[in-house]
């Protein structure tokens, strides 16, 4: 039955999350040396009440799992804020950041329990600057130091076979006797004496609890990490997150100083059967005891299970490590609710009743994650909603007069891998020009695992190559096996003999076939960007999700159309042409500006076209207000040129104005075409100066359109044929450069040639952003200086 209880009466006078008198709170900000170091996020949640979970430093640096856990992100889509917890450079942090995670792994780091903490530290008064992964002991202590009452792990360290005879008793067990942090795993290992473990956590006092997970009482065993039961029953049983979070603001409030174990089982589908994984623990421990005596016993016993598995144990460690995490956000997000006054609202179920509230918390069961509310440290410039994938460029090399591939066989080729994806390409060109940390890209990518190569992973690939570029990967998703087509995004670009794109091939199916809007709106609530660019990788309704949130939110849009099948994805078909079309019109469009090509721009108006959008009540005023005759034909051709007016750009350009005020198209090695809608009032419409680029002025009385502008800006370089590098990536760096000195405040007039110049570097490079484009930093400081 459902129990509610307010529980405001219960809280102490002072907030449960502040530090105990008895024990001083230690920040940076601490004079002589930084004992405690919190990363302002961290310190900030614990002011706060926001939801907050410890992770610990070993499972990066020295775990057999590879670095594409993703965990900080699990626990930041369900709610929570992570802190991992590790020694840098000789100092205790909490709340290390990827790039000194990164740091950590890449430089070797100690392996740190209760016993190492005063030596690493006092090293680092020393100036033996050490690095430290805290075991889950270590992670325990700087967590309960920092206000952190969740800590999410893997599996827990316990009584090995014979430890009655050998005391080998990892310190884990005692410290779960002295600190108080509720811990979430999956319990021990399942070669160690779970009995023991069990007897040991016991005389510390220790409550050990674990998730029925749809079961009654009596059915449910302490698991045995890979396997779901054990055979050994658990000593309680917990029904759901409410509850463990009213157990331990029960503890919180009676001030009992011993840690609690909540015990989670690894999901369903990635269990490996208990009889099965019996005879492989058998096997291994019994090899184990032969070959690998004293501190090789337990690294021989891992990797035999893993090899007589073939993988299978990896995939459940790194399935239930997730899940764990995941569960302990949950935690951690209702005790923050009931230190706030909550009432609390648990399912029962007794020993006798076998229904219980609590559904199994498998991620196969879910479609979606519950709590969608990604975090950030404070607001951004720019957020880029788009693709990141693995770029493979096929340059064709036959040699001779032959310029292109022939078809239907094989060609010579020079093939380079990178990773690209357009959205990942506009975001890496605007954080290069960028002063400060002030883009993020929201994307995804997929766990693509595999039990051939278990610790290899194309999304892995593409985080380390983001956090080695310096931009921010808190709101790259990784999916994992329970999605469908949740592979990484992958593009193929064959080229010819001069580098010009003769035919890609793009798979883009974990953009296009999967759908957050609850996490969409959230990541633009967070971040609260000046502007934002969406690509047109996405489906159609995650487009119109992702504008309506940014206009929600107040950030001008721009949108990247990508590729002319894909351009279309704007101007969805209407059910009748009566139906209001989702998209605003000026002077309150959803999107503010775009950068097609010539077919990109083609495909968007035929579109439009085709769609309704074209003869819409609203639109057509817009259009009447322009005041563009016939005759306009000869100044387009002395604005834009007479191949671009007969491809039709400038007529195309002026019949989506009403829906985009500013488009830019571009034109290759002919430059760009500026055609923008100007307000009533505009200074230029009177501009001497302006005058050749005005092509009509308003006649009619409408309260808002001025009149239409439009300017051609030749190329900024004639790039020679044999410096050109590849194409790829040279739109997308235009597009980063420009929508950076927009988010600065600069005009775009004054910006496009310095966006060019970008692209320019670009060509000349096998990447997808030229390292070259950073170099433009201060002169684009001085170009919005100016304005």
């Amino acid at each position: 039955m459902a129990l509610t209880r307010p529980l405001s009466k219960l809280l102490p006078k002072r907030p449960l999350l502040s530090t105990p008198s008895r024990r001083p709170y230690l920040t940076s900000s601490t004079p002589s040396h930084s004992w405690l170091r919190i990363h302002p996020e961290v310190s900030s949640a614990v002011r706060s009440n926001t939801p907050l979970v410890a992770l610990e430093s070993t499972i990066y640096t020295h775990g057999a799992l590879g670095n594409d856990l993703n965990l900080e992100q699990i626990v930041r889509d369900h709610g929570a804020i992570p802190a991992v917890c590790g020694i840098y450079a000789g100092q205790a942090t909490v709340g290390l950041t990827p790039e000194e995670i990164t740091t950590m792994c890449d430089q070797g780091a100690k392996k740190v329990s209760r016993r190492d903490l005063a030596y690493l530290i006092g090293q680092g008064i020393c100036g033996n600057k050490i690095h430290g992964g805290t075991t889950i002991a270590g992670t325990m202590i700087l967590a309960r130091q920092a206000g952190i009452r969740v800590f999410g792990t893997g599996g827990l360290g316990g009584v090995h076979q014979g430890g009655e005879n050998t005391m080998d008793i990892s310190a884990d067990l005692t410290e779960l006797g002295r600190t108080r942090v509720a811990v979430v795993s999956s319990g021990v290992k399942g070669f160690l004496d779970i009995p023991k473990t069990l007897e040991v956590l016991e005389t510390q006092g220790v409550l050990v609890a674990t998730f029925a997970d749809g079961k009654d009482q009596k059915e449910v065993d302490f698991p045995a990490f890979w396997a779901r039961e054990s055979g050994v029953k658990s000593p309680a049983v917990v029904w759901d997150e409410k509850e463990a979070a009213a157990i331990l603001l029960a503890q919180e409030k009676y001030d009992i100083e011993t840690g609690m174990l909540f015990v989670n089982p690894l999901p369903k589908e990635f269990e490996i059967p208990r009889s099965e994984m019996e005879e492989v623990i058998r096997i291994a421990v019994k090899e184990a005891e032969e070959k690998a005596p004293g501190n090789e016993n337990t690294p021989f016993v891992l990797r035999r299970i893993r090899e007589l598995t073939d993988g299978r144990s990896v995939i459940a460690n790194k399935a239930l490590v997730r899940d764990n995490v995941a569960r302990a956000a949950k935690i951690a997000v209702e005790f923050s609710k009931l230190v706030d006054g909550n009432p609390v609202t648990v399912g029962m179920a007794s020993a006798s009743n076998a229904t219980v509230t609590q559904q199994p918390t498998s991620s196969k069961a879910e479609t979606k994650p519950r709590v969608e509310k990604p975090k950030a440290d404070h607001t951004v410039d720019i957020l880029v909603a788009g693709s990141v994938a693995l770029d493979l460029n096929c340059d064709y090399a036959g040699g001779g007069k032959t310029v292109s591939p022939a078809l239907n066989t094989s060609n010579p080729a020079s093939i380079s891998q990178s990773v690209g994806g357009v959205g990942h390409n506009i975001a890496i060109a605007a954080h290069k020009v960028s002063e400060e940390n002030n883009v993020r890209l929201c994307s995804m990518v997929g766990d693509d695992i595999t039990v051939v190569n278990p610790d290899s992973s194309a999304g892995s690939t593409i985080l380390s190559s983001l956090s080695a570029a310096g931009l921010d990967t808190s709101y790259i998703r990784v999916l994992g096996h329970e999605y469908p087509s949740a592979r990484t995004a992958q593009y193929v670009a064959v080229n010819d003999a001069h580098k010009s794109l003769v035919l890609a091939m793009a798979d883009m199916a974990i953009i296009s076939t999967h759908s957050f809007p609850n996490y969409w709106n959230s990541a633009v609530n967070a971040s609260k960007p000046k502007w934002m660019v969406v690509d047109a990788n996405w489906a159609e309704h995650d487009i119109q999700t992702w504008i309506q949130a940014g206009h929600k939110h107040n950030a001008k849009i721009a949108f990247e159309p990508v590729s002319a099948a894909k351009a279309a994805r704007l101007f969805p078909k209407l059910k009748n042409h009566h139906k209001k079309p989702e998209l605003g019109l000026f002077p309150r469009p959803s999107v503010h500006l775009s950068t097609p090509n010539q077919y990109e721009l083609l495909a968007m108006y035929e579109a439009a076209n085709e769609n309704g959008y074209l003869d819409t009540h609203n639109w057509f005023p817009i259009i009447d207000a322009f005041g563009i005759m016939r005759g306009a034909r000869e100044q387009f051709v002395d604005i834009a040129g007479a191949a671009a007016t007969d491809a039709g750009i400038p007529v195309q350009s002026v019949n989506l104005l009403p829906y985009i005020p500013t488009i830019i198209t571009k034109l290759g090695s002919s430059g760009v075409l500026l055609t923008t809608l100007l307000e009533k009032g505009d200074p230029r419409i009177r501009d001497p100066e302006h005058a050749r680029w005005v092509v009509s002025r308003t006649l009619s009385d409408h309260p808002s359109v001025g009149g239409v502008y439009m300017r051609m800006f030749p190329a900024a370089e004639r790039v020679k044929e044999e410096d050109i590098v590849s194409v790829n990536g040279i739109g997308d760096t235009f597009t980063g450069v420009l929508i950076a000195g927009l988010a600065r405040g600069g005009e775009v007039e004054e910006l496009i040639d310095i966006a060019q110049r970008a692209a320019v570097f670009t060509l000349k490079s096998s990447k997808g952003v030229s390292d070259e484009v950073a170099g433009l930093r201060s002169e684009l400081r001085r170009i919005v200086a100016k304005q």
